[in-house]
């Protein structure tokens, strides 16, 4: 008696070999435990595939009806929860394609003219990262929206500007948080640019030669809402580029969450209280009842490890691959997803995050004048009225700086007299510059921390997301 999945591993194969698969060799060339995921790519794929062999007059438009009526059944067997996957099967695509044949008999077989396994899956795997183009720039709107209603509240909010996590000069809340903006929003013009450049249709390439049937690969690439079906056969379906763009700029996405969630971590911690985490975003401890832990923010802070684990794999897979296609390939998907759904889930707990967060202005504004974040207005200010050259003014502000230091106060409450046994020309004008209000109100060059420059990138970013990508 043959066993069941020799019987469908020979029928898949045809007459090549006369035993089917051991077990150990099924395990590792069976990929329809991850590549299910591409079902609804795959069919839509199939549809169009169909509809232009009807058109072209390859297939009967009886046997194209059937197709498209039997894929939808398909379709909704799979969304249903109700679809029987079969890892004798290997892929999704054979599964898809056995099962259609259980549902309409004959017609099925025709299906698969004018095309192969090779360009099929690079169309699927198209389709869903393109799809997942489409999902993190939805993403990246939102999170960038959140971003404006923080700086947009607090535009005019002081509080300190950091190098080295060191108090520099005051900033402001809205500053601060139109920084992520424009991070994000380059974030979310690399997905844009990679969506464009993947946009063109492998379909019909079939193994790698192109095909002999008359087929029309325009009219596919339109259906399935390409801008064009791509120009050469062994680059169609040798092709994981845009995958690794996907993989590339959600790296770089990555990277930029992992530092706000940083950020957010250290400011919502007791020692700075620059910021309150909504109960929705963190959690308690099961042994310190006064804790509450900004747990969201520490695990966005760590998926930079599986997203940039996941491009550093595909790119390995991808070195030194020869054409057309290999086996290889198949360890592309699996990466991609893991990228694409710990992405997902980290924009949307940031975007949570950022909707809810509660910057604390008292706190913000009491740290803004610490450690002495006026001492370069200080120094700009000897420059202007007192004509000192530039390391000169610093050297001065030093040197008060010290004596400051030296008697446990700050720059604005050092008297007169004291600034002057420094240097002679400094008036009670100097004053004026000492305040952290003043410093930011003074901070008018393009794209610096005034409040009126910040409402005005605000005001750019809101136009800027009302406009459709070219």
């Amino acid at each position: 008696m043959t066993d069941k999945s020799d019987s469908a591993a020979n029928s898949m194969w045809g007459g090549r070999f006369a035993a089917g698969p051991d077990a150990i060799m099924e395990a590792i060339n069976a990929s329809i435990g991850f590549d299910q995921r591409l079902y609804a790519q795959d069919i839509r794929g199939s549809r169009a595939h169909a509809a232009m062999l009807a058109a072209t007059g390859i297939i009967s438009t009886s046997d194209e009806k059937a197709i498209g009526e039997g894929l939808l059944t398909v379709l909704s067997e799979i969304e249903g929860g109700d679809f029987p996957f079969s890892t004798a099967l290997e892929d999704i695509h054979m599964n898809v394609e056995s099962r259609l044949k259980e549902l309409i008999g004959e017609p099925a077989g025709r299906l698969h003219t004018a095309r192969s396994r090779n360009d099929q899956v690079a169309t699927d795997f198209r389709l869903w990262v393109r799809d997942q183009c489409d999902a993190a720039i939805e993403g990246l709107g939102a999170l960038i929206r959140a971003a404006l209603s923080q700086a947009e509240r607090g535009a005019d909010w002081v509080m300190p500007g950091f190098t080295h996590l060191q108090t520099a000069q005051p900033v402001t809340w809205g500053h601060h948080m139109m920084a992520y903006v424009e991070m994000f929003g380059r974030d979310l013009s690399r997905f844009q640019d990679a969506r464009r450049r993947m946009n063109e249709s492998p379909l019909g390439a079939a193994a790698l030669a192109g095909t002999s049937f008359p087929i029309d690969r325009h009219a596919t690439a339109a259906a399935l809402g390409f801008d064009a079906p791509m120009a050469n056969s062994l680059d169609a379906v040798s092709d994981r580029d845009f995958a690794l763009e996907f993989l590339s700029a959600s790296v770089i996405c990555a990277v930029h969450l992992s530092r706000l969630a940083e950020e957010l971590v250290i400011w919502s911690s007791a020692q700075f209280r620059f910021v309150t985490l909504s109960d929705r975003f963190s959690t308690g401890s099961s042994i310190m009842p006064q804790k509450k832990n900004p747990d969201a923010a520490e695990l966005i802070r760590a998926k930079i490890g599986r997203i940039l684990g996941a491009a550093v794999a595909l790119f390995v897979v991808m070195k030194g691959l020869p054409l057309a296609y290999s086996k290889d390939m198949q360890e592309d998907k699996e990466q991609v997803f893991d990228a694409a759904d710990n992405l997902m889930l980290a924009l949307a707990a940031m975007t949570g995050m950022l909707s809810d967060l509660t910057a604390n202005r008292e706190r913000l504004e009491a740290a803004a004048g610490a450690g002495f974040s006026t001492a370069t207005d200080l120094a700009d200010w000897l420059v202007r009225a007192a004509g000192l050259p530039f390391r000169d003014a610093h050297h001065v502000t030093g040197a008060l700086v010290a004596m400051a230091e030296a008697q446990g106060v700050d720059l604005p409450e050092l008297t007169l007299d004291q600034m002057q046994s420094v240097h002679a020309s400094i008036t009670p004008d100097v004053y004026e510059v000492l305040g952290v209000h003043d410093s930011v109100a003074s901070r008018q060059s393009y794209g610096g921390t005034a409040p009126d420059q910040v409402r005005a990138q605000i005001a750019r970013w809101k136009e800027k997301l009302k406009e459709k990508p070219a």
